[in-house]
């Protein structure tokens, strides 16, 4: 099956060509030790060894508008498909190196001023080696391709910093979460303050140090969408039954919204054969919150709950009202490929940007969710805690 090179990264286990590897052959760049490339500016800040990680800068080899279409917001917003977000995967180069999380080397500082800027900066690159054909999927980041440890990196002009970033990020004495909301409410995206996390940029001085990228992801979704909640969970309830849906990629978003106070559901469908799941049947995750909260990580769905629920207390901010949510995501073999959490969130965004429907009860609104869904309707909601516990005696806060 196509999606088995996922985990063997191309060696043909299936027995068949490599779907997206051969997508990378066909748009890799001739390797060279020395080139010049506008970074995007994408960064990434590895896990493996930590706190001795590896850290570089990705870029394509020439000063193309490869890296104006960096993040899941740039794909969503301008409707690319699977294969055309492999191809431009595929033209870049990631320049790394090995470090440590509080060395402050000469890369280490490059990266931070490319981290800073609002646009793609043009970067000098040398190489030690010429970069390999190989690509790391993740569930988390986006598709990693060529790598090859760097020698030196030269910013060729000065990277583009808005005066918010700027002021934040040299203010040592404003803690993360706090420069994360202020940079929010700038207007900052969020792949933008993710970036500005992993690498080191924001926090007490003290505390100051580059985060893995998977981290930093996970962290900002969460980190925004508690400060968004802190306020929600005061707001009026909506007074009637809302769905919101949306896809991308394979991707297919339901967001049922019930009046009552906060509580959110998530749960995630990935059909056989699809990306992560070589199983014949389809895999649930589920993980929710009640009232009052999560204590511990999502590590059923993970750093895709977060992502579904930034863009949700994003829309519950927006019209300053509470409720109980459900979100489901089903993830059809059409989703070959793991693009990166973003995915998740840009779904979600999408599907609270297209008109919602209204429904008297429920049932009428489930009956209108299988309409779009190949998941049955009944195993949802035998899984579903929000809909297993909504309308009973007690509020699911007490839960």
């Amino acid at each position: 099956m196509d999606s088995l090179c996922i985990r063997c990264k191309g060696k043909g286990l299936c027995g068949k060509p490599c779907k997206i590897l051969n997508k990378f052959i066909d748009n890799a760049p001739k390797p060279k030790l020395h080139f010049s490339g506008k970074s995007a500016p994408e960064l990434f800040v590895g896990r493996i060894g930590y706190p001795y990680v590896n850290s570089g800068i990705l870029a394509p080899q020439d000063n193309d508008n490869i890296s104006n279409f960096a993040t899941a917001e740039e794909w969503s917003t301008n409707n690319f498909s699977i294969e055309n977000v492999l191809r431009l995967r595929g033209q870049l180069i990631y320049g790394r190196a090995k470090t440590n999380i509080n060395s402050n080397d000469r890369l280490k500082q490059v990266t931070q001023e490319l981290a800073l800027s609002s646009k793609p900066v043009s970067t000098e690159f040398f190489l030690k080696k010429k970069p390999t054909l190989e690509f790391t999927p993740d569930s988390v980041f986006r598709p990693m391709t060529n790598p090859a440890p760097i020698k030196k990196v030269i910013l060729e002009e000065n990277p583009k910093v808005s005066k918010k970033v700027d002021y934040l990020t040299s203010d040592y004495d404003v803690k993360a979460t706090t420069a994360l909301q202020e940079l929010y409410k700038s207007n900052i995206k969020v792949d933008h303050l993710q970036k500005l996390l992993s690498i080191g940029l924001l926090g007490v001085k003290h505390s100051r140090k580059m985060v893995p990228t998977r981290w930093s992801i996970t962290a900002t979704d969460d980190t925004i969408s508690k400060q968004h909640l802190e306020k929600i969970r005061y707001f009026p309830e909506v007074n009637h039954i809302t769905l919101f849906s949306g896809n991308f990629v394979g991707n297919y978003i339901e967001v049922l919204i019930l009046p009552g106070r906060f509580s959110f559901e998530a749960i995630e469908a990935w059909q056989g054969e699809s990306t992560f799941n070589q199983e014949h049947y389809t895999q649930f995750s589920q993980d929710y919150e009640g009232f009052f909260g999560r204590k511990k990580y999502a590590f059923n769905i993970t750093g895709g709950y977060y992502a579904m629920r930034l863009p949700l207390t994003e829309y519950l901010t927006k019209i300053q009202r509470q409720a109980t949510v459900f979100i489901f995501r089903e993830i059809r073999p059409e989703y070959y490929a793991p693009l990166g959490v973003g995915i998740v969130r840009e779904t979600t965004r999408r599907a609270f940007t297209n008109q919602p429907k209204t429904f008297d009860t429920i049932e009428d609104a489930l009956k209108d969710i299988q309409t779009r869904l190949e998941t049955s309707i009944e195993i949802i909601k035998e899984k579903s805690w929000v809909l297993n516990e909504y309308g009973k005696q007690k509020s699911l806060k007490d839960f």
